[in-house]
């Protein structure tokens, strides 16, 4: 199972679910930072239908015979293994209190929460962080560039594409030597999260390009200024 598809979900999944209540803001200015739409459309098209035709059925099928807290649990499991991205970027980003938290989530996760498999540091007031290198180039100072969606990979910007290849080393993924057992637990990883979007889905309205463009830059954005976001008006 190829990992950009993994890549693609994931930022599918953080666009459409974190930022659905901001996308009537500065619809101009998303055009300026899509200079290159005419092509990032032929490529969002190519994206949906390789998700029309794969990877939402699977996702579907997989949403109908999983149990509800056997769905939560292998989705807390790789939000475990997760949070070793979010906590290095903690630690390049110089927040030191963030990144005791994220060292806690791991352990107490990985221990009492059986591998992951049961969130007990956010029961504990220990609330999960939302990090990775785009926000850490971003928080150094690089601009984020134009709007790019990629084969597969889907929405992006310039800094991100970048912030996505010391990323991957950090995911266990590249480290597991067994390639079916690989193969399997990315494919897991890439279904299950593909399964949260199916109802968040379904808030899209009108241009779905537009929409997913508005919402991943909106997010990004709000991620990378940690909420410090000015106001336009």
């Amino acid at each position: 199972m190829p990992k950009i598809s993994t890549a693609w979900i994931a930022v599918l999944k953080a666009s459409f679910v974190a930022t659905v209540a901001m996308l009537g803001a500065a619809p101009s200015l998303a055009v300026e930072e899509d200079p290159w739409e005419g092509v990032n459309r032929v490529v969002f098209r190519f994206n949906d239908t390789v998700d029309t035709y794969s990877l939402k059925p699977l996702a579907q099928g997989y949403q109908k015979v999983t149990p509800g807290f056997l769905e939560d649990g292998i989705g807390n499991v790789f939000s475990n293994l997760g949070d070793v991205v979010v906590l290095t970027n903690d630690l390049l980003q110089g927040k030191v209190h963030d990144a005791g938290i994220d060292t806690s989530r791991i352990l107490f996760n990985t221990t009492f929460g059986v591998l992951g498999f049961f969130d007990v540091a956010t029961h504990m007031g220990l609330q999960k962080n939302d990090e990775d290198f785009g926000q850490t180039l971003g928080a150094w100072g690089l601009g984020s560039g134009p709007y790019v969606v990629l084969p597969l990979l889907g929405p992006s910007t310039v800094r991100d594409a970048v912030g996505r290849v010391p990323d991957s080393f950090l995911e266990p993924y590249p480290h597991m030597e067994h390639v079916p057992t690989r193969n399997v637990t990315r494919g897991f990883d890439l279904i299950d999260t593909r399964a949260s979007l199916l109802s968040a889905e379904k808030m899209i309205r009108g241009d779905r390009y537009i929409f997913v463009r508005n919402a991943y830059l909106q997010n990004r954005e709000f991620r990378t200024l940690d909420g410090q976001v000015e106001d336009d008006f």
